[in-house]
Formats: structure tokens, sequence, C-alpha cells
């Protein structure tokens, strides 16, 4: 069993925050794929529902995870999060079941 560590989060934005919480996060794309243990990691936005945010991030391990979600601005983030949020996350663990892309 692989040791990789993988979720799909929704984020429910406060209606007046969904533009705040987009560019915040936005910054925090790329500098989140170059991290050491980065598969994947997208940020997408419900086109039905535009105060919707839904992450999608591969991990190679728990600890690669820990490493991220301890980063000074995650941390800060997440003591935060309810400034930004409608309701708490929806975080749903996933198993990798193909490949990651090869054109990311």
């Amino acid at each position: 069993m692989s040791e990789r560590q993988g979720f799909i989060l929704h984020a429910k934005t406060r209606p007046e925050k969904a533009a705040a919480f987009e560019a915040l996060f936005r910054a925090y794309v790329e500098p989140s794929r170059a991290e050491p243990g980065c598969i994947e990691y997208h940020m997408l936005r419900d086109k039905t529902d535009p105060t919707l945010f839904i992450f999608y991030e591969i991990w190679e391990s728990q600890a690669h995870l820990d490493m991220h979600s301890a980063l000074p601005h995650m941390k800060d983030f997440f003591a935060r999060r309810m400034e930004y949020l409608e309701r708490d996350f929806d975080i749903r663990p996933i198993d990798m079941l193909s490949e990651a892309s090869a054109n990311r």
C-alpha cells in the first residue's frame, strides 16, 4: 500500500470573502507545488457556486503533508480560517489509484 496522502478539500467561503480567499490561495499554489513531496496540488472553483473552492492534493507521505501544514502561512491561515469560511472545511481523504500527471 502506498504511503502517499491525498485529499479533496471543500472550502465554502463567506460571499464577501470569496475574492480575498481566492487571492490569498492563488499565491500559495506554485510555492506549494515546489515543496518537497508535493505530487499534485490544484485549486479549483465551482462554476455554479463561486463561494465554493476545492483543493485536490497528493503528497508523497504524511510527513511531507505535515511539513506543508506546519509552514507559518498555513498555520496562520488555519487559525484564522473561519474569518473566510461560511462553515469549516469538508476534507475527504482519498487513495490515488492512477499515476500523477507528468505534465505539471
